[in-house]
């Protein structure tokens, strides 16, 4: 099985230390065969849109057929974002991310207006925290879905990234057991992402090839893709590449997901917005 695109991927311009030049992304996809693909850069809150600003700068000299513009949305709270257009002060590259209350309203940082203005193909969203919810194992399970079905549920969100990505603390969670995780969820969130035409992002360098995840975890996290596979769910593919190079182990990956039974036929594209 051979990838001939990625949907997730970051540059030097993205806030969480990704070093990737453009320039370089687009000679390491040449490399690797990457026929489409986009840059993702992280939006978290408004506090990162000057991000954007510089990474739709070094997107546009290096444009080319087949290559994307999109960005990686957060799940965040709604108070948090108007923390910040209040003008909260301190650290707030990833948002506030204590205080806040906990089953508060959630949203996303961007709306139609910024999404035209910047030019955005495609929108990525994941969930990357507890909001608010504490570091107990069944508290985070609830919080993370209700995440995640938000997310499969908003009309500006094309690809659900790396669902039940987690990297923090937890007691018993679910990267040691991911059984934890009621089959119950993830008949919902296959279901929400079906009837939402959302794409469900296979995460390469995040889950399948992540250092920090055992390999009971990836085993237990490729049964449950098979799970949403035949539910009916529609995947896409994303390297979510932080590093200097285009440079993941794309084989390796390819043939984990081959020896789970998935094919080239179940990933998609997501369909760019025109601009």
């Amino acid at each position: 099985m051979i990838f001939n695109d990625d949907w997730h991927i970051h540059s030097e311009h993205s806030c969480d230390g990704a070093c990737m030049r453009m320039e370089d992304l687009v000679t390491g996809a040449a490399d690797k065969g990457i026929m489409d693909y986009g840059i993702t850069d992280h939006i978290h809150t408004q506090y990162n849109f000057p991000d954007i600003i510089n990474s739709r700068k070094a997107y546009e000299v290096n444009r080319k057929p087949g290559f994307h513009f999109g960005v990686e949305v957060s799940c965040v709270s709604r108070w948090e974002i108007d923390k910040v257009a209040a003008g909260a002060g301190g650290k707030l590259t990833y948002g506030i991310r204590e205080g806040g209350p906990a089953g508060g309203e959630l949203a996303i940082a961007i709306d139609e207006d910024y999404i035209d203005a910047r030019g955005i193909e495609y929108v990525v969203a994941g969930t990357h925290w507890s909001m608010y919810a504490g570091h107990r194992a069944e508290d985070l399970v609830r919080d993370y879905h209700r995440q995640n079905m938000f997310l499969s549920q908003h009309r500006l969100v094309d690809i659900v990234a790396h669902p039940w990505w987690y990297y923090g603390p937890c007691e018993d969670g679910w990267t040691t057991d991911f059984g934890m995780i009621p089959e119950s969820m993830h008949d919902e969130f296959a279901r929400s992402c079906i009837e939402n035409n959302k794409l469900v992002e296979i995460n390469l360098a995040a889950m399948l090839l992540a250092k920090n995840y055992s390999d009971k975890f990836k085993r237990e996290y490729m049964e449950y893709l098979v799970f949403l596979k035949e539910a009916g769910v529609r995947f896409s593919i994303g390297s979510d590449c932080h590093n200097e190079f285009y440079n993941l182990d794309m084989q390796k990956a390819s043939d984990m997901l081959g020896s789970a039974g998935f094919e080239e036929s179940d990933f998609h594209s997501p369909v760019p917005r025109v601009l």
